[in-house]
């Protein structure tokens, strides 16, 4: 199977995923007790208020009617309104989603330039000190919880030895940089605006820290179990015995097939960052999708929740895509369609 043909049937499933994913979230979300229409209005709102609320967001309808009108929307484009901020969602996710995405990207950055090459030191020099240490990071990384440490960072060093903004993406005194990707660090980098990068990255450093650790942990110990795997194959120990440079034997031969476990659990671990940066924007006040998401459940703000669920069923179906593209680059003997091996 060709590789476009691969990507198209890919992209083709999206469609049954988003089906599932909207009728699942529509239907939970729909049985939470409690009355979204009463909340939005506010504690002082007359009945009446309230109805005209109920009517404007189609929620005096029956289930079916509101959900047949929400799948028509999405196939126009219209993935609804908040009645939090009676705003059109999809312009809300654009909004907050860049902020997410530049977070997660930054704590896999942290994660892969670490892990790995801890992970390759592991491998190589097993049972010595360097092996030691990475196996006790990563037995702490996947022991601490992400939120409980963004907590213990947040008053233990920022707000105890204020070397760190504590919370948003920038201070208030610097001028965002302009808009290209709506996300500062790289917005900045376009511009040339060094006054917005460092502080922005000020602002963004110890979120993507503790944001990192978990997936950190797990890319360090897959890497360290997948090189000494591939160390022991009969390629490498010939390749050794023609006489070729260690370093080439290693990055050349042994780290290529290593890191094709190593990059789709990186994929699967963006995906997952992207989605549980929810306690981490809300102890930092991160203005993400996660803190969005945060405040639309505590109003029963049902739209904007849908939209983040149909969102991050795009997100990881991508990922997959991406991730399985990614082995045929890594392996030229896969062949898309046909399995990995």
């Amino acid at each position: 199977m060709g590789l476009g043909k691969f990507v198209l049937q890919r992209v083709l499933l999206l469609i049954p995923v988003l089906f599932g994913i909207s009728v699942l979230t529509f239907t939970i979300s729909h049985l939470v007790p409690g009355d979204p229409a009463r909340l939005a209005a506010g504690p002082q709102a007359t009945q009446e208020m309230v109805e005209q609320i109920r009517r404007e967001f189609r929620l005096d309808q029956p289930l079916i009617v509101q959900y047949v009108g929400y799948t028509a929307g999405l196939l126009r484009g219209d993935w609804g309104k908040s009645i939090l901020s009676r705003r059109p969602v999809i312009d809300d996710l654009a909004n907050y989603w860049p902020a997410t995405l530049e977070l997660a990207l930054a704590a896999m950055v942290i994660a892969a330039a670490i892990g790995i090459p801890l992970g390759v030191l592991s491998g190589v020099w097993h049972g010595s000190w360097v092996d030691h240490i990475s196996r006790l990071l990563s037995l702490f990384g996947v022991s601490i919880p992400a939120f409980w440490l963004a907590i213990l960072i947040r008053y233990a060093i920022v707000l105890e030895f204020g070397w760190f903004p504590i919370s948003g993406r920038l201070s208030i005194s610097v001028p965002p940089p302009d808009s290209i990707t709506r996300m500062y660090l790289v917005d900045s980098v376009l511009t040339g605006n060094h006054a917005a990068f460092f502080d922005a990255l000020l602002h963004i450093a110890w979120p993507a820290l503790s944001l990192s650790l978990a997936p950190l942990a797990v890319i360090t110990r897959m890497t360290r179990s997948s090189m000494l795997e591939v160390l022991g194959q009969d390629y490498i120990r010939t390749a050794r015995s023609k006489g070729l440079a260690e370093h080439t034997v290693l990055f050349r031969h042994a780290l290529r097939n290593a890191l094709i476990p190593t990059v789709a659990m990186m994929g699967l671990s963006f995906g997952w960052l992207m989605g549980g940066s929810v306690l981490i924007e809300t102890v930092f006040d991160w203005p993400g999708i996660g803190l969005y998401a945060v405040n639309a459940a505590l109003t029963l703000d049902f739209m904007p929740l849908m939209g983040i669920a149909l969102l991050y069923g795009i997100i990881f179906t991508l990922l997959n895509l991406a991730t399985d593209i990614a082995y045929g680059f890594l392996d030229p003997r896969i062949r898309y369609g046909e399995g990995k091996g």
